[in-house]
């Protein structure tokens, strides 16, 4: 079950370029965002909103998570789609609660990501990716 979860689909060549930029570029940007979180708890500051009620140093603990050290996965395409389930409910929470009364400006930033990380979920890492070094290996490209 791992290797089919984890393996790539078959992709033709420019596909495979196109989800190493989806990749690394979506992942780059969301990066900045768990550094920005990730600084703030490192200095003691434990804040956050808790839209779900798990408490607002665990939300802030989970969206470091999701927004730092997933990205960090998805640009090595590593564990690609597992790493795309936080950042996709992430980016679902964000839309739905979080910005839920805002004007469209502020909800149209997490759909912004959400969108990419779905098709890459759909799509898999490519065949630039640990993922098909690791999965993919026997199977031919």
């Amino acid at each position: 079950m791992p290797q089919k979860f984890f393996a790539p689909v078959p992709l033709p060549n420019q596909a495979n370029w196109a989800v190493l930029i989806l990749r690394i570029g979506f992942a780059s940007l969301m990066l900045v965002y768990g550094y920005g979180k990730l600084e703030r708890y490192l200095n003691g500051e434990r804040g956050f909103a808790d839209p779900i009620g798990l408490g607002e140093e665990t939300t802030l603990l989970l969206a470091i998570f999701s927004e730092f050290f997933c990205p960090i996965f998805l640009i090595f395409g590593l564990w690609t789609r597992a790493a795309l389930i936080p950042l996709i409910l992430t980016m679902l929470v964000a839309f739905f609660i979080i910005h839920s009364g805002d004007p469209w400006d502020k909800q149209e930033h997490p759909l912004v990501f959400l969108i990419p990380y779905i098709a890459l979920f759909l799509t898999g890492p490519g065949r630039f990716s640990l993922d098909h070094r690791l999965y993919a290996a026997s199977k031919p490209s």
